[in-house]
């Protein structure tokens, strides 16, 4: 239905999966605004490069939800977002990580209880990947760390990830 590119299958495709894909952009973003912009960008390229998901390389879901990531942190990377930001005071931008710390957030799948599982450390490489939008370059500088330690810690913490959700699938 969906590769097919039947009216149908958009809707159930939008039906099912616009809240989660939304939630994933608008932690990256952090507005509102920005990421009903973004989720319409997601959708259209979800739809359009549908013949490009391999069912043998991971599933469905997990393939939008890096579209989606990606597209967002693209977004944050653009000059016109950038040159947005410059026009902004400067209180709407700051992360500020009393609010926006994943051990405070309260999630629908309850994927905070499960991320509290990995090492501190870990925690904080999958928080600055998944919800900052840093790369592992970034991450890298930020944390002081050496590129293949980060690259090494994050493929430890998504090995770890993927056994504790092995049951949720």
């Amino acid at each position: 239905m969906l590769r097919q590119k039947s009216e149908n299958g958009f809707h159930h495709l939008y039906d099912h999966y616009s809240g989660a894909l939304y939630g994933v952009i608008l932690r990256i973003v952090q507005s509102k605004e920005y990421t009903e912009e973004i989720i319409q960008d997601v959708f259209m390229k979800i739809w359009n490069s549908i013949q490009q998901y391999d069912a043998s390389k991971g599933r469905f879901y997990t393939w939008m939800i890096n579209i989606a990531r990606n597209t967002a942190i693209d977004y944050l990377k653009s000059k016109s977002f950038q040159n947005e930001l410059k026009n902004q005071p400067l209180p709407d931008f700051v992360y500020d990580n009393a609010e926006l710390s994943t051990a405070n957030k309260t999630d629908f799948i309850g994927f905070s209880n499960v991320l509290e599982s990995l090492e501190s450390d870990k925690q904080e490489i999958i928080d600055l990947a998944y919800y900052q939008g840093y790369t592992q370059n970034e991450i890298s500088e930020k944390l002081n760390m050496p590129l293949g330690t980060v690259k090494t810690k994050m493929r430890n913490a998504l090995l770890k990830l993927k056994d504790l959700l092995k049951d949720y699938q």
